[in-house]
C-alpha cells in the first residue's frame, strides 16, 4: 500500500484538498449528525443520550407525515413536469427552424439565475387570493377566485410550480446540450429510410440521451427532496405545504429541537440513498449503465 502512494504520490498530492474538504464538510458532519439524532439537544445543554427516541417520536407526529407527504409530492410532479418541459424545450431550441437562438437561450436560461427567495416573494403576490394576477385571470375566463396558500387544499401548488419554473431552465441546458452532441448522420440516415420525424426522435434522439436523462432524474430526485426556499417562503397553513427539508430547520433552529432535527436529517439521507439505489439498479438492470 505505501509502494503504491510512493508511486502515486502526485495525483494523490492533487486530489489531497478535495479529500480533506469533504473529510471536513461532509463526512464528520454526517457522522455528527448521526449521533446528535440519538440524543435530545437544545443546542445550549450538553446532549443526553435517548436512544431511538427521536425516531419513535417521528412515527407519530403529524408534521412530519405531512412534511413527507409534501415532499413526496414536489418529487413527483415535479421531476415529471420538469424532464417534460426541458426535453421539449431544449428541443424546440434545437430546432433548424428557430431563428434568433442565442436570445431564446438567453431568455430561457434567465430564470435559473433569479433568486430563489425573491422570486417566491413575487409568487407570493401572484397567487394572493384577493388581489394576485393568477386569481384575476381565472375571474376575466369566468372561474372563481382560489384561496391558492391560506387552505391546505391548494397550499402545496404555488411551491411545485416555482419549483418547476425554477429548475426547467437548467435542466433544458443540459439536454440541449445532449441533443448538440448528437451526429447529424444518424438523422440522414433514418430520413433516407423513410423515417418520420417522430419515429427519428422515439428511436434515435430519446435513446442516445439516456445517460443525460437519468442524470437530470436523480439530480431533480434530490433537489425535490432538499426543497426549501419554495416551501418556505410560499408557507401556507400549518404544515399544508411544508416540505421535510424545511421541517428539519424548524425544528432544529426556530424550536431548538436540534437531536430532533438531526433525526429528520438522517432520515432524509436514508431516503435518497434508497432512492438513488433504486434508481442505479433499475437503470443498470436494463443494461444502460
Amino acid at each position: 500500500m505505501w509502494a503504491m502512494l510512493k508511486k502515486h504520490r502526485y495525483p494523490y498530492l492533487f486530489i489531497a484538498p478535495y479529500i480533506l474538504l469533504f473529510l471536513v464538510f461532509q463526512l464528520v458532519p454526517t457522522a455528527a449528525t448521526i449521533y446528535y439524532s440519538f440524543t435530545s439537544w437544545s443546542g445550549l445543554r450538553p446532549p443526553v443520550w435517548i436512544g431511538w427516541g427521536n425516531y419513535e417520536l417521528m412515527m407519530n407526529d403529524y408534521m412530519f407525515m405531512d412534511a413527507l407527504r409534501n415532499t413526496f409530492r414536489y418529487w413527483i410532479v415535479g421531476a415529471i413536469s420538469i424532464m417534460a418541459f426541458s426535453l421539449l424545450t431544449a428541443s424546440l431550441l434545437n430546432s433548424r427552424l428557430l431563428r434568433v437562438k442565442q436570445f431564446f437561450k438567453t431568455a430561457t436560461f434567465l430564470p435559473y439565475v433569479c433568486a430563489s427567495v425573491a422570486v417566491g416573494l413575487l409568487f407570493r403576490m401572484l397567487f394572493e387570493e384577493n388581489t394576485g394576477l393568477v386569481n384575476e385571470i381565472l375571474v376575466w375566463f369566468g372561474g372563481s377566485r382560489v384561496p391558492w396558500l391560506t387552505t391546505s387544499r391548494y397550499a402545496w401548488i404555488p411551491v411545485v410550480i416555482l419549483f418547476i419554473w425554477r429548475l426547467t431552465p437548467w435542466f433544458t441546458m443540459i439536454i440541449l446540450s445532449g441533443l448538440l452532441s448528437i451526429p447529424d448522420e444518424y438523422y440522414e440516415a433514418a430520413t433516407v429510410d423513410g423515417a418520420s420525424g417522430v419515429q427519428q426522435y422515439r428511436h434515435i434522439t430519446i435513446p442516445l440521451l439516456g445517460n443525460i436523462l437519468f442524470f437530470c432524474f436523480i439530480t431533480i430526485t434530490v433537489d425535490a427532496w432538499r426543497i426549501f426556499n419554495e416551501s418556505y417562503v410560499l408557507s401556507g397553513p400549518g404544515t399544508s405545504n411544508t416540505s421535510l427539508f424545511e421541517l428539519m430547520y424548524r425544528s432544529a433552529f426556530t424550536t431548538f429541537r436540534l437531536g430532533y432535527g438531526a433525526a429528520l436529517g438522517v432520515v432524509l439521507i436514508l431516503i435518497l440513498l434508497a432512492l438513488s439505489l433504486i434508481q442505479f439498479v433499475v437503470k443498470r438492470r436494463a443494461g444502460e449503465i
